[in-house]
C-alpha cells in the first residue's frame, strides 16, 4: 500500500535530513521533486550541488533513488520560473534553509500562503522559532541535549535521522489539516527538538550511567546487570535481558539466581555475569541465545 500516492512533494533541501525524509515519504508513494542549485563553472552532467554527493556518493544515491532531481540557479529568472511552475503543481513544499534566505528567495510562508492557498511548507530548520537563523549540525544539537560522551564521534547521525522522521511526520500533519480545512500549512521541524526527543530517555535518568536521578535511574545505563554490554571469549555481547523472564533464563544458563530487580542491580550479580560471560565464545552465546529464546547478540571486539 502506497498511502501517499498521488501526492506531489518538491524539496529544495540538502544535505540529510530534508533527502532523508524526501527518501521515506517516496517509500510511502509521493511524487518527489528537488531541485538543486547548477554547478558552478563548466556544466558537468549528473554533478549534483548538494554536499552529499561529494562527500558520501552512495548515500546520495540511495537517498536519491525514485527521486526527480532538476537543476535551476533560484536567484535568477528562469530558475524562479521553473520554481513556480512547480509550486504550482505541488501539495507540500520542503526545505531547509534559514528563514531570511527563505525570504530572499520569496518563499516566506505569509507570500507563499498568498500564492498557494493549498500548498503547505515544512521548514527544516536547525533551533526553533527566533533561533531558527543560529547555525549548527547534528553534532551541536546532540551536544546540546548531553548525548556525547568524552571525544567520541556518535555512531550515526541522530538528530538529522530523527529530523527527517519529524519531517515526515509534519508533511502528514498538514495533509490532514488540509484535508480538514481546505489550505495548506506551515509546519516547522527543528533539528534540536529531534535530537531533544530522543534524549528524553537520559532526561528521565534510564540511561545515565550511575543511576543518580532515582532508585532505579540508570537501570538502562549499565546498571542493571541483564542489560549492558559484556567482553566474551573472542568479541564482545550485547545483553538485553530487562523483563523478569529473560533475566530468570539468562540466570539459568549462567548458574546464577537472579530472582528479581535488585538482584539485578546488586554489584556482585554484575562482577558473576562479566565473568561468566568472558569464559564463553561468541558462538556458544549465539546457540544458547537460540535455544533459551535470550535477547542477546554477539559483536567483534
Amino acid at each position: 500500500m502506497k498511502p501517499l500516492k498521488g501526492t506531489r512533494v518538491l524539496s529544495l533541501a540538502l544535505n540529510l535530513p530534508g533527502p532523508a525524509a524526501l527518501m521515506r515519504l517516496h517509500a510511502m508513494g509521493a511524487r518527489c521533486v528537488k531541485i538543486e542549485p547548477p554547478p558552478t563553472g563548466r556544466p558537468s552532467a549528473g554533478v549534483s550541488t548538494d554536499p552529499m554527493q561529494a562527500y558520501a556518493p552512495r548515500a546520495y544515491e540511495d537517498l536519491h533513488t525514485g527521486v526527480r532531481v532538476l537543476r535551476a540557479d533560484l536567484k535568477s529568472e528562469a530558475g524562479q520560473g521553473r520554481l513556480q511552475r512547480e509550486l504550482a503543481r505541488c501539495d507540500v513544499l520542503l526545505t531547509s534553509f534559514r528563514p531570511s534566505a527563505l525570504k530572499r528567495l520569496g518563499l516566506d510562508w505569509p507570500r507563499l500562503h498568498r500564492q498557494y492557498p493549498a500548498l503547505s511548507l515544512v521548514s527544516i530548520v536547525g533551533w526553533p522559532g527566533a533561533k531558527a537563523e543560529i547555525p549548527g549540525h547534528d553534532l551541536t544539537y546532540m551536544a546540546q541535549n548531553d548525548l556525547l560522551s568524552g571525544l567520541q564521534q556518535p555512531p550515526t547521525l541522530f538528530a538529522d535521522m530523527g529530523g527527517a522522521l519529524l519531517a515526515c511526520e509534519a508533511v502528514l500533519q498538514a495533509l490532514l489539516l488540509r484535508q480538514a480545512k481546505g489550505h495548506g500549512s506551515r509546519r516547522e521541524v527543528a533539528l534540536s527538538d529531534a535530537a531533544a526527543w530522543l534524549a528524553l530517555p537520559r532526561h528521565w535518568g534510564l540511561t545515565h550511567p550511575g543511576g543518580k536521578k532515582g532508585q532505579h535511574a540508570g537501570i538502562l545505563g549499565g546498571r542493571h546487570a541483564g542489560y549492558r554490554l559484556y567482553a566474551c571469549r573472542d568479541g564482545r555481547v550485547a545483553v538485553a535481558a530487562l523483563e523478569p523472564h529473560f533475566a530468570l533464563a539468562l540466570g539459568q544458563a549462567a548458574g546464577l539466581e537472579l530472582r528479581g530487580v535488585q538482584d539485578l542491580l546488586a554489584d556482585a550479580s554484575h562482577q558473576r555475569l562479566a565473568r561468566w560471560f568472558a569464559g564463553q565464545t561468541r558462538a556458544r552465546l549465539d546457540q544458547l541465545a537460540a535455544e533459551r529464546d535470550l535477547p542477546l547478540h554477539t559483536l567483534p571486539p
